[in-house]
């Protein structure tokens, strides 16, 4: 009778982490802080720099997208609804302040249009700092909770939810244009001076809000990697990929999907609310469809999955819908949907897969194989 004797297993070992490896992200977050935060400002003018501020906020809602869309699956074609829920809590407590400097207890638009001399009590609460900033994201999320609640429990998912999302983008732009007499109809929330104290017609405090959109940018993108290395981001690609299977091992997909919405939501909302002060303006016709579309046009031209590829795709389709849209105002939204076509038919992973793809289509370079024996 033989024994034969098992030898302990070996454990397996991890290859080791190149340096360049282990600082590559730090690496990138700290050059997008020095060209956001100190190149940016000193070699741009200050009208461009207005502009730069404008497409940070457009970046901010692709972080979430990539969120949403690029990890989650969701295709989000409602992200007008929170950037201009968020905008418009912004936009009233600055109206209010700027009334209240100027003595006036009524918004400048409600006594041309209003009629009623008293505000309305839906705006009172909203005079409050606080409440307002609290308001610009948190009402945004409490709607893409509800929303996301009633959807994903009935597993509406696919086009569906992107034809859902769109309606509800329609029905709030149709809504504000309707409330000319407290909302400011179609012309929206406009002429806002102040910012928390400061003055929009001071190039100091226009660069002031620009260091704020920038620094909250880079927040959040930081933010969105933990969660994408996270288990709760490797669960989120799991339900992407195979929700019947995560459901099986004893996850509900409809709460991994909800969360990554709500949040995604809520950074439209922060997106909107610091438009606001860049701009000067919120209005209906930045929260409809087509604004809600060229969310997700920018995040899907850079690539959906890499932060940095949404965050450069979604500045690079605005500047370039500023730039052409000018030249060509009729020709610009075919312009725009052909992007979305060609991005996601054609190069699904955006721009930023365009060097993988181009190593993957490569051919290998054939190594010759010295016979055994034989001396090299």
């Amino acid at each position: 009778m033989t024994t034969t004797t098992t030898s302990p297993a070996t454990p397996v070992t991890q290859p080791p982490v190149s340096p360049l490896e282990r600082f590559r992200v730090p690496g990138a977050f700290l050059l997008g802080a020095v060209v956001l935060l100190g190149i940016a400002p000193l070699l741009v003018s200050d009208f461009r720099l207005n502009l730069l501020a404008k497409y940070l906020c457009y970046a901010i809602v692709a972080v979430g997208v990539s969120l949403a869309w690029g990890r989650g699956g969701l295709l989000v074609l409602g992200q007008g609804v929170f950037f201009g829920l968020g905008g418009y809590a912004m936009a009233m407590h600055l109206k209010l302040a700027d009334a209240a400097d100027t003595g006036q207890t009524l918004p400048d638009f409600m006594q041309l249009y209003g009629t009623s001399d008293t505000l309305p009590w839906w705006w009172k609460p909203f005079a409050n700092p606080a409440f307002a900033l609290a308001m610009t994201v948190l009402l945004p999320m409490a709607i893409a909770a509800l929303l996301g609640f009633l959807v994903f429990r009935r597993r509406v998912k696919g086009a569906y939810f992107a034809i859902l999302s769109q309606a509800l983008a329609a029905a709030l732009s149709i809504w504000l244009i309707g409330q000319q007499a407290t909302t400011g109809g179609t012309n929206g929330l406009t002429d806002i001076q102040g910012f928390f104290g400061y003055s929009l017609n001071d190039p100091v405090n226009q660069r002031m809000v620009y260091f704020i959109i920038a620094a909250v940018l880079l927040l959040l993108m930081a933010g969105a990697r933990q969660l994408f290395i996270s288990r709760y981001g490797e669960l989120l690609v799991a339900v992407r990929d195979s929700e019947e299977r995560v459901r099986f091992l004893g996850y509900n997909p409809a709460n991994v999907k909800l969360v990554a919405y709500v949040v995604a939501a809520g950074m439209a909302g922060l997106a909107g609310a610091l438009f606001v002060p860049a701009v000067g303006i919120i209005s209906p016709a930045l929260i409809g469809i087509v604004p809600s579309i060229g969310f997700v046009i920018g995040a899907a031209v850079g690539g959906r999955a890499s932060l940095v590829g949404a965050v450069l795709g979604a500045v690079a389709v605005a500047w370039a819908q500023s730039t052409l849209s000018d030249a060509f105002p009729a020709a610009w939204t075919y312009l725009q949907g052909l992007l979305f076509v060609v991005a996601v038919g054609f190069l699904p992973g955006g721009l930023a897969s365009l060097v993988s793809v181009v190593r993957r289509r490569r051919p290998a370079t054939r190594t010759r194989t010295t016979p055994v024996g034989e001396a090299p």
